[in-house]
């Protein structure tokens, strides 16, 4: 007895012919491989219906298409190769393929005296698209830092200032009596407010990358601000942290431009969109600001600073 064909009801023809910008699965659950490290993933993976007529895509041969991910490190080239071979499986029918991994790398951080050590994670999404044979890759990177507000800062020094001059009235001063009044509560009688904050990186990368520069860019980010939140700590590193806070003092406007000249600075960068966010301790709401540049419309700096 022979096998009975399986119906393709996709290879129908659509009652109403219409294009479809995007057709595909999402929150596919993967691992995959970036830096020798198998992180859980979760996928998004599509591609464009351009044949209207068409009832719709093979959407299996795009899921067997991301075991791929399991097998070599995440690299701009295998992000190509995957989207490629989307289209070529959906010939005829696609134009255009695209890409989304959801992740969260996981890196062990040291504290800022002390040996101590301990992990921090980084939501991280990777997206690629192959457009009518064009290729791109955008890399989204969150990462948490303090930030301190200058305004809080100079109204708290004010207030010690204030307090200083009522309790030497008249009086001779002396070094040991101005460190003993520095050191006592009652001396320093106001402390400036900080909070946790984000900053969301969302960075265009060239595709001529055979890497993705991922650990060199939240370094970048991180050293640029000057504050990023510690894992493991003794009470050096603490102190350590209050004097990085100390001389970092930032309005979330000071965070977006430092992060703004530091992706600039970093290769590799066509061009970013950068968000930060202040969980204001003083408001009930948050400070955000936003930047954005593109090699595009200011190659010189590109071509000089990086």
């Amino acid at each position: 007895m022979n096998a009975l064909t399986l119906p393709d009801i996709a290879a129908q023809i659509s009652h109403q012919a219409l294009p479809l910008d995007w057709v595909g699965m999402c929150g596919i659950a993967l691992p995959v491989l970036l830096d020798g490290e198998r992180l859980p993933a979760k996928v998004d993976a599509g591609v464009s219906l351009d044949n209207g007529e068409a009832r719709g895509i093979h959407m299996s041969r795009l899921y067997l298409t991301l075991e791929k991910l399991e097998q070599e490190s995440l690299s701009p080239a295998l992000l190509r190769q995957v989207l490629q071979q989307f289209l070529d499986s959906h010939e005829g029918l696609s134009n255009s393929a695209f890409l989304k991994i959801h992740s969260q790398l996981l890196l062990k951080r040291p504290a800022l005296i002390s040996p101590l050590a301990g992990w921090k994670t980084y939501p991280i999404s990777i997206e690629a698209r192959l457009e009518n044979a064009m290729f791109h890759v955008e890399l989204k990177i969150e990462m948490a830092y303090s930030s301190t507000c200058p305004c809080s800062a100079a109204l708290s020094r004010q207030l010690i200032q204030q307090k200083f001059a009522e309790d030497f009235l008249n009086r001779t001063v002396n070094q040991a009596d101005v460190l003993a009044w520095l050191g006592s509560p009652k001396g320093i009688v106001a402390t400036p407010h900080s909070q946790r904050s984000t900053a969301q990186l969302t960075l265009h990368l060239d595709d001529y990358l055979d890497d993705l520069p991922h650990i060199a860019l939240i370094n970048n980010a991180e050293a640029a601000l000057g504050t990023a939140v510690q894992t493991a700590v003794k009470r050096a590193d603490e102190q350590a942290f209050a004097l990085a806070n100390g001389q970092n003092l930032m309005f979330c406007e000071d965070a977006a431009r430092r992060l703004n000249l530091a992706m600039k600075h970093s290769p590799g960068i066509n061009g970013f969109h950068i968000r930060v966010v202040h969980a204001e301790s003083l408001h009930a709401h948050d400070a955000v600001a936003e930047s954005r540049w593109s090699r595009e419309i200011d190659p010189g700096f590109a071509s000089t600073n990086v």
